[in-house]
């Protein structure tokens, strides 16, 4: 079993949401934080809120896009820390839209998705994540670190309608885990650094419960337990994921018992 105490987490999109619940957890548990976000002000203003509650955390302006700030990222974790312990690229950003809208009436296409609104999204949950795991688990191999790399994908991977670029994206988390993992299986390393996926159901996070009300409770009905989840529930899960050493190359699903339907 792994220990909390000390290890260094480096958390992308750690502004709000589920990563700004996981540093906050991290901290908690006597961990390090090297904070990564692409606005700047709520990145500091997280940075102060953990300080002020005792946390040892670096902070780094980061566009998950990018290779030299991803590399940044990495480097800064190991001059600050000396090590990386939990890799947790959470930056993520949604942009719903049907494929295809044909007109009620008409029958005929009168709006689709744009390549913009695809590949945007395309680009920060995929080829962000892929960019922020490939540098700092080179960092851990290279000074032989032990830990985790902990991915985010989604019940959404199951398929939702409206969300075929986020979908997409949150199914590749759903295959990283194992393709990783038999790749450091192949080089020996699978025992040192695990890979893992949180998948969350619909997760109490600002922007869900500042929806539309009626639309929430009509998500809320299709829950079993008949609440959101807490963003502190997923951090939990992921700290048990860093902890038990056993658990390694899957997704593990929180979501309140939620299963979607055919027609999502």
């Amino acid at each position: 079993m792994l220990e909390i105490a000390n290890a260094v987490a480096v958390i992308t999109g750690g502004s709000g949401g589920i990563g700004k619940a996981l540093a906050q957890y991290w901290i908690r548990n006597g961990g390090r934080v090297v904070l990564a976000d692409i606005a700047e002000d709520a990145l500091e203003k997280t940075a102060r809120e953990l300080r002020d509650a005792g946390g040892e955390v670096v902070t780094v302006l980061c566009n998950v896009t990018s290779e030299e700030d991803n590399a940044r990222l990495a480097d800064t974790a190991m001059e600050a820390f000396g090590a990386i312990n939990l890799v947790a690229p959470f930056a993520g950003i949604i942009a719903d839209g049907l494929l295809l809208a044909p007109d009620r009436e008409t029958g005929k296409v009168t709006r689709k998705m744009s390549l913009e609104q695809f590949q945007k999204v395309v680009d920060i949950n995929l080829t962000g994540v892929f960019l922020t795991v490939r540098e700092c688990a080179e960092r851990m191999i290279n000074h032989g670190c032990r830990g985790l790399i902990c991915l985010v994908s989604s019940t959404g991977s199951l398929g939702t309608a409206g969300q075929i670029n986020y979908s997409s994206t949150k199914a590749a988390m759903s295959v990283f885990p194992k393709v990783i993992t038999a790749e450091f299986f192949r080089r020996g390393i699978a025992d040192r650094i695990r890979c893992v996926a949180v998948a969350p159901g619909y997760v109490g996070t600002p922007m869900v419960r500042g929806m539309n009300q009626k639309a929430l409770e009509k998500i809320l009905n299709e829950v079993p337990i008949g609440r959101l989840i807490e963003p502190e529930e997923v951090a939990s899960l992921v700290g048990e994921l860093y902890r038990n050493e056993a658990l390694a190359g899957d997704v593990y699903f929180i979501h309140g018992g939620l299963r979607l339907g055919s027609r999502g």
